[in-house]
């Protein structure tokens, strides 16, 4: 099956249908955060480093960086967050924005194989993206909509898809480094959209083969309690197929679906990652759960007369 590999300078990430599902942290994004947003354009990086670090303790395997802020130099603030993450922790990052020139930025400061967020099946902008991802040798997350907008049919998205990874390949482009974004809208106003999301996801995977990501929170947007929505989204999503999301570590609900996905899934033998993470450890000295109870009560039970 495809492994799509991402990497830092020394960490290397592989995104892959029979790997542990990747968690690209989404919180370096300026885009709906004044403050942030505001900070980075003054030069003020604490907060973005703060993010960065604890999403990586969270468990996100990736961050996504972004600095999508108006009326602001892109390029430049992306590049300088791009350093700056890379200076603190040694995740591989996603490069994120609609701007060709500041993912540009963000690829000739960066260490490693990156993932480009994003390009879409216009024409124009796959004339403008995928020279770059050739170039700098990285991947890329195809967006599954065009000129004509985003489809409510899985099959014209499918299509979508389809022409990105066929005109990735015809830059030289493998279509393992091609990461599909199926487009998850949100189900509180369109009934369906999980459904349509399952059922895209199945044929990415079996009829194109490649990876697959998205913005998991959308599936959510404006219903209350919103993790337990995302977090059931995920554990289906994973069982259709998906491999990776950008979305909030920092939500315990995220990680827990995440992982005991990956537990159900078989991608953590012997449930060996859910234990350490998840395990209660006693305090120093105090007696071991069960130590001392009798055969009756912890051992087997007694067959009926």
């Amino acid at each position: 099956m495809t492994d799509t590999v991402i990497s830092s300078a020394t960490r290397e990430v592989v995104i892959g249908f029979n790997r542990p599902f990747v968690i690209i942290g989404e919180r370096i994004n300026p885009t709906g955060r004044k403050i942030l947003a505001a900070e980075m354009a003054a030069g003020d990086y604490s907060r973005v480093e703060a993010d960065a670090r604890a999403q990586v303790e969270a468990g996100a395997h990736m961050l996504d960086v972004n600095a999508g802020i108006p009326l602001a130099d892109e390029p430049a603030i992306l590049a300088r967050a791009v350093q700056l993450v890379q200076s603190i922790t040694d995740v591989p990052l996603s490069i994120d924005s609609s701007i060709v020139a500041a993912l540009e930025a963000g690829l000739a400061v960066y260490k490693g194989k990156a993932l480009v967020n994003s390009v879409t099946g216009e024409e124009e902008r796959l004339e403008a993206v995928l020279p770059l991802i050739k170039k700098y040798g990285a991947a890329v997350v195809a967006i599954s909509n065009d000129e004509t907008g985003i489809s409510e049919d899985p099959d014209v998205r499918f299509a979508v898809a389809k022409k990105i990874v066929q005109r990735a390949m015809d830059y030289g482009i493998s279509p393992s480094d091609v990461v599909v974004d199926p487009l998850v809208m949100p189900i509180g106003a369109i009934n369906q959209a999980g459904v349509q999301v399952m059922r895209l996801l199945h044929r990415l995977k079996t009829e194109l083969k490649v990876n697959t990501t998205c913005g998991a929170s959308n599936i959510s947007f404006g219903l209350p309690r919103r993790n337990g929505v995302n977090a059931a989204f995920l554990t289906m999503a994973i069982s259709s197929g998906m491999t990776s999301a950008i979305t909030n570590p920092l939500h315990p609900e995220v990680i827990e679906a995440v992982m005991g996905a990956d537990v159900m899934m078989g991608h953590d033998p012997d449930c060996a990652r859910w234990i350490r993470k998840f395990r209660d450890v006693p305090p120093a000295g105090a007696p071991l759960e069960g130590a001392g109870r009798g055969r009756r009560e912890g051992g087997h039970r007694r067959r009926p007369a």
